[in-house]
């Protein structure tokens, strides 16, 4: 925390100075000291205008060239700021700095606060990457792909589990299948006082089918460098769904080319350091791969993630999502599946599926498992109201 004072007009002036930062102009007048200064001098490393000395130091923009200095700089930022400033406050030093050159050395990857922005940054450095920092690299995508899992797949998994069974009700179940709860509740009507029973005109419960393949799911993930975030939480969400028997899941990434990382979902960190982010955008060849694997469309659900700039034939791409769904297909389309909302994305080919009757929203993760149920179920989507 920084230094405070008791007197409220000079408490003011700090503040105004912290976030003036300054300049010649800021008018304050007031000079920082002890804590206050370190953490202005955090801040003006990254965000200062360089116009020159202030108050007898030097105040300029930069963080130098060397992964020391960087280093003792995000070391200071983890002192004064949360984890979730720290966060910003890199993510635009690896924008406006240009720094991520240097998060190709080790020091630097142990050095910095891990979130999946970090993962997107690292992901496209890819081939870039040396060795001697592949595997702190892979450590670091590590844990942010166990913390999303620990948030998010107890949720998932009981949310699709409670649609499965739903979707598999019947109302000629065999005696071991049979649901009483809810059986009892749809018979009420024929209660009989004289015995005090419940004679049920119509059984509920689940078929055998419970214990086998019921749901097949397809993510179909744009790979181009603006998707970044949406990858990390597609890969993670396709190895939750893939520990559930229950669910068959195909996990494709595309940009011009198309690749299908199915095999590699049982450990996300493989997935995302198969995908290669950036390129151009191919959607109708990535939708034409997913149709040739498809063998029960009427219990298959796809889940197209792009931004929809589509690179390869339109109309072919819209053919194909029209002959998807009247085949059976649930077909659902998402311009992002992370925490940031909508991206730029190509408004004339999200209002094209939406006349196709696949709406294109963003997604968050919180709400992509509920998304996922009521596609399993064939229910209307729950689409937010900011889409």
């Amino acid at each position: 925390m920084t230094t405070t004072t008791t007197d409220p007009a000079q408490e003011r002036l700090r503040r105004w100075r912290l976030v003036l930062g300054g300049d010649a102009a800021d008018g304050t007048g007031h000079a920082l000291s002890g804590q206050d200064a370190a953490v202005d001098g955090a801040l003006s490393a990254l965000y200062g205008k360089g116009d020159g000395p202030q108050e007898g130091r030097e105040r300029a923009a930069g963080l130098g060239a060397s992964a020391p200095s960087v280093a003792r700089w995000l070391g200071d930022i983890r002192t004064y700021f949360p984890s979730s400033v720290v966060q910003v406050m890199q993510r635009d030093a690896i924008d406006r700095l240009g720094l991520s050159t240097l998060l190709l050395e080790p020091e630097m990857l142990e050095a910095v606060e891990a979130d999946v922005h970090l993962v997107g940054t690292l992901l496209s450095l890819g081939r870039a990457m040396p060795e001697t920092t592949r595997e702190t690299a892979r450590a670091v995508v590590r844990k942010v792909v166990e913390d999303l899992e620990e948030r998010l797949a107890t949720r998932t998994r009981s949310t699709l589990t409670g649609a499965l069974d739903r979707s598999a009700r019947t109302d000629r179940p065999r005696h071991h299948d049979i649901d009483w709860n809810r059986t009892i509740a749809a018979n009420l009507k024929h209660y009989l006082p004289e015995y005090r029973t419940v004679v049920p005109e119509r059984l509920i419960g689940h078929g055998r089918a419970s214990r086998s393949v019921r749901k097949e799911i397809v993510l179909c993930v744009d790979q181009s460098g603006s998707m970044a975030a949406s990858v990390v939480h597609a890969s993670v969400f396709g190895a939750v769904l893939a520990s559930m028997r229950s669910i068959s899941t195909r996990l494709v990434v595309f940009d011009t080319a198309v690749v299908d990382l199915t095999d590699q979902l049982d450990d996300p960190v493989d997935v995302l350091f198969g995908t290669r982010l950036g390129g151009g955008t191919d959607i109708n060849r990535a939708l034409a791969y997913c149709q040739s694997r498809i063998t029960r469309p009427a219990e298959t659900v796809v889940v197209l993630i792009s931004d929809l700039y589509e690179g390869g034939i339109r109309d072919e791409m819209l053919k194909r999502v029209a002959a998807m769904k009247a085949s059976g297909v649930q077909f659902v389309a998402l311009l992002a599946l992370s925490d940031e909302g909508a991206p730029a994305y190509d408004r004339e080919h999200a209002a094209a599926l939406a006349g196709l009757g696949a709406p294109a929203f963003a997604c968050t993760p919180d709400l992509f498992p509920e998304v996922m149920a009521a596609a399993i179920e064939k229910r209307p989507l729950p689409i937010p109201d900011a889409a």
